[in-house]
């Protein structure tokens, strides 16, 4: 009897084990994916049309990122709202490391002091993975427009009926920012025309259809090159290796005049901090990588390796900079 009963406790134990073990093994699966990841193509969205900075940023990202993680990264253009519509659709997708977003510092830090609703918070809605890197501003015009310098287009300007038109990725963007402070500081009767992006803009002004773009030196470059724009000046600090025969806004008369860009990559909030310091440290190689830093840099962007801290650090002191902007230029969206 007393056998009988200590196989029966053994039976119970072999069966207490195999089901704390199938426990086990059902707690397993989530921790695996994490640790397998990525196991299938990622989206990177780009919250503006194709053929601006922030497109032709993301996709020499996507090329080097892609190679490096062992699955493609598709860039899926959904612009609108200047850009407004691409981060929120990303703020609601799974924050499992299979949707990204590139970041530009037009939506993320100045249309929060444009638009009086926003349908996403920069810095709580966001997991930030690094910044790119800086992008320089360039002002360039159709050839056939009457202006080949910054001299030209304050005299044009104020001399033309209804000012001249100068077109941008949309409203509240950085280079829309830029363009008002150029009137400030001119006196240039400029009127904004807004796009849902850059590469709409430099259409039309290549086409003749607007005598000015404000954009990045990443969209501008090709047309620059082949003669289809005349370019004006660049609006950082030093001339842009991409392009240097164009003189800064300083060497063109206008003294301490300094707009920079940037573009960064982000993910939904939450996403869980494994994949998160894998895609940081996978962006940072891409940015070291001297073929990626190259092809950034013909696109006028300085590739800006660092942490995810320093980036968010950066989104914070850009969104109070530039409240004051907006509100001075009395740039409103309802």
């Amino acid at each position: 009897m007393f056998a009988s009963s200590l196989r029966v406790r053994r039976r119970r134990w072999l069966a207490t084990a195999a089901l704390a073990a199938a426990g086990l093994a059902l707690g397993t699966p989530p921790v695996a994916a994490q640790d397998a990841w990525p196991v299938k193509p990622i989206r990177l969205v780009v919250p503006f049309t194709p053929g601006g900075v922030t497109d032709t940023s993301a996709r020499v990202v996507a090329e080097f990122l892609g190679r490096r993680l062992g699955q493609q990264v598709i860039v899926d253009n959904k612009p609108g709202a200047s850009g407004n519509i691409g981060m929120a659709l990303v703020k609601d997708a799974p924050a499992d490391g299979y949707t990204l977003v590139l970041g530009f510092d037009g939506t993320m830090v100045i249309n929060p002091h444009v638009f009086a609703k926003l349908p996403f918070d920069s810095l709580k809605d966001f997991t930030p993975i690094g910044k790119i890197g800086n992008a320089a501003l360039i002002l360039v015009a159709n050839p056939n427009a009457p202006v080949k310098s910054m001299a030209d287009l304050v005299a044009v300007s104020k001399a033309t009926a209804g000012g001249l038109s100068f077109g941008t990725s949309g409203t509240g963007g950085t280079p829309h920012i830029a363009g008002e402070l150029l009137k400030m500081r001119t006196g240039a009767n400029l009127t904004h025309v807004p796009y849902k992006g850059g590469g709409q803009a430099l259409t039309d002004v290549v086409g003749g259809s607007i005598p000015l773009v404000y954009t990045a030196v990443a969209g501008a470059h090709g047309f620059v090159k082949n003669g289809k724009l005349t370019a004006l000046a660049v609006s950082s600090a030093r001339r842009s290796s991409a392009l240097p025969d164009v003189p800064t806004f300083a060497e063109a008369g206008i003294p301490d005049f300094v707009v920079d860009s940037w573009v960064g990559l982000l993910a939904p909030s939450g996403l869980p901090p494994a994949i998160a310091t894998r895609l940081t440290t996978e962006l940072n190689a891409v940015l070291n990588d001297a073929d990626a830093r190259e092809k950034l840099r013909v696109l006028g962007i300085e590739a800006t390796p660092g942490s995810a801290a320093q980036f968010r650090d950066e989104m914070a002191r850009d969104l109070a900079r530039y409240g004051p902007v907006v509100k001075a230029a009395g740039i409103k969206i309802e």
